[in-house]
Parts: structure tokens; C-alpha cells; sequence
């Protein structure tokens, strides 16, 4: 098997390398400071937009796109895959560079999915990093991995859909910069499995939307949140389905896909540092009069 990078691959694994070593690495502490002045755990640290603007300058911008727009070639998941573990060494690196989860989800869906309207409102902002978006498809009370059991109601009435459900660990809804989820609910609990669920566009701030809580993760809360939402006749209307009625599960899939990989190349690459710390560690602290890696 070759496992050589392509020429495109290794020209952008050496530039997005040396914005890691010399602004992204050092930018973390910056981001601490700013984070622990402002007193919020959703804070947006200017250091965020420096770094995303700088990422543009060097061409490092929305790279997870695997579809060719007026913002980037397009970058297949086999080159995209090294980028994604050297991103995944540093928590600033993905928003610096555009491809920071739900949004590269979201976004490809709109890419192929979305019409000319709905790319013009969503999709333009959040390919300029103007906006951020979540993804609402787990719920509380059914084992909503399969989204075949999801149960939020999304019913048809005259020119609008009326949502009801709640959802939960819905990534990034408490950031102030989140404008839209697209949420996953049934339009046909009688259609054949796979085809009773759909998508649709749900402004964040649609009366009837409701973030009731962010979830802790063993006790801390990440910044943006993984949120509680629940949905009381939101209504929005039906040009703000996505694709077609019923091709929510196939829609999905096409998301998660390459979601997968993104997470598990990024998850690489902390492992990775973080064991580069370790091994730095052990020859830097001393315990009973010498280096821990000198201890038997």
C-alpha cells in the first residue's frame, strides 16, 4: 500500500505545520487568558478571529470541503485526513481554520443539499466563519444513535412545518454565534423506516425554541456548549426543508461519513501530543534527586 502524501497533501501539511508551531501553539495561552477574564464558559476570545484571519492570508481556509466552490478546490477525505491530525493537536486549530464540528457537517450538507436560497442565507456566512451552526438529532429518551428511533415530530401544516421534541448534547448551541440548527425529526412515522425522517433549517432564535440547560462533561462545561433544546410548536416554513421529505437518514449518513473521520484524525492527533508531553515530562521532573525517567 502507498502511504506517501500527495503533492497537494504534503504542500499543505508543510504551511498548516508551520502555522501550528508559530501562531496556533502559542496562541493557547492567549486563549486561556482571555477566556478566564471574561468569566463565560461560551466566551469568544478575539484571539479566534486573528487566528481565522491570518489562516485565510495563508490559504488554510475551509479545507474539510471535499466540493469545489468559489472558496476552496475541494480537498478528498485522503488528503484532508493528514490536515485533520495535525488540527487535532491543538482545541483553537479547527475554528482557526474554518473546520471546526457541527459546522463542516452542516455546511457539506448544505452544499449538496441546500437550495440557492437556504446557500445564500446559512451557507455563505458560515463558509466566511461570520456564524456558527449546530446539528439537533440526539434525544434524551430513545437511543437516538440509530436516527431511526428518533421521535421529534415535525408535522406538515399549510405552508409550515410545526416541530415538537427535545433534543440534547446538541454541540454548540449555546455559543451567541449560533444562527441555525438543522434539526432531524419525523414527517412520516408510517413511511417505510429509513424514509421517515427529514431535515429542516431552524433559526436559533425561532419562538418555541428553548435552550434549557448545557450539559457538563465530567463536571466541566466545554465552551459552546453540548445543549438541551426543546422544540414547542416551533414553526418555520417548508422551503426550510432540506432535500426532500423522508431523506433525512440517507442525508445524514452522507454528514456522518466523512464526520467520522474527520473526529478520529483529529482524536490522533492529541493523542499524539498529549504523549509527546508525557514523554517531555519525564525528563524534565525530578523526584527523589532524579529525572522520573531515570527511576526504576
Amino acid at each position: 500500500m502507498d502511504f506517501e502524501f500527495s503533492p497537494k497533501a504534503a504542500e499543505l501539511r508543510q504551511r498548516l505545520v508551520e502555522f501550528m508551531d508559530e501562531r496556533i501553539i502559542p496562541a493557547e495561552a492567549i486563549y486561556r487568558q482571555q477566556m478566564e477574564a471574561s468569566g463565560d464558559p461560551h466566551f469568544h476570545p478575539p484571539v479566534i478571529e486573528e487566528l481565522k484571519a491570518e489562516a485565510r492570508t495563508r490559504g488554510l481556509w475551509n479545507l474539510f470541503l471535499p466540493h469545489a466552490t468559489e472558496w476552496t478546490e475541494g480537498l478528498s477525505n485522503l488528503d484532508y485526513a493528514p490536515l485533520a491530525e495535525i488540527l487535532g493537536r491543538s482545541p483553537l486549530a479547527s475554528e482557526a481554520l474554518n473546520c471546526a464540528a457541527p459546522d463542516t457537517g452542516n455546511m457539506e450538507i448544505l452544499t449538496m443539499f441546500g437550495t440557492p436560497e437556504q446557500q445564500d442565507r446559512w451557507l455563505v456566512p458560515l463558509l466566511e466563519g461570520e456564524i456558527r451552526s449546530c446539528f439537533a438529532m440526539t434525544e434524551p429518551a430513545v437511543a437516538s444513535s440509530d436516527a431511526t428511533n428518533i421521535e421529534c415530530s415535525i408535522r406538515r401544516d399549510g405552508d409550515e412545518y410545526v416541530i415538537n421534541g427535545r433534543k440534547w448534547w446538541i454541540s454548540g448551541a449555546a455559543s451567541s454565534r449560533c444562527k441555525v440548527a438543522i434539526v432531524m425529526g419525523k414527517t412520516d412515522p408510517d413511511a417505510p423506516t429509513h424514509s421517515q425522517q427529514s431535515m429542516v433549517l431552524v433559526p436559533m432564535d425561532a419562538p418555541g425554541l428553548v435552550i434549557e440547560r448545557a450539559l457538563p462533561v465530567f463536571g466541566y462545561q466545554d465552551r459552546e456548549g453540548h445543549c438541551e433544546l426543546s422544540f414547542n410548536d416551533v414553526r418555520v416554513p417548508v422551503t426550510n426543508l432540506l432535500g426532500t421529505e423522508g431523506g433525512g437518514f440517507a442525508m445524514a449518513q452522507a454528514r456522518l461519513g466523512p464526520g467520522r473521520i474527520h473526529h478520529c484524525m483529529r482524536t490522533l492527533g492529541a493523542a499524539e501530543r498529549a504523549l509527546e508531553l508525557m514523554c517531555r515530562r519525564v525528563v524534565e521532573r525530578e523526584a527523589f534527586g532524579k529525572p522520573l525517567a531515570s527511576q526504576v
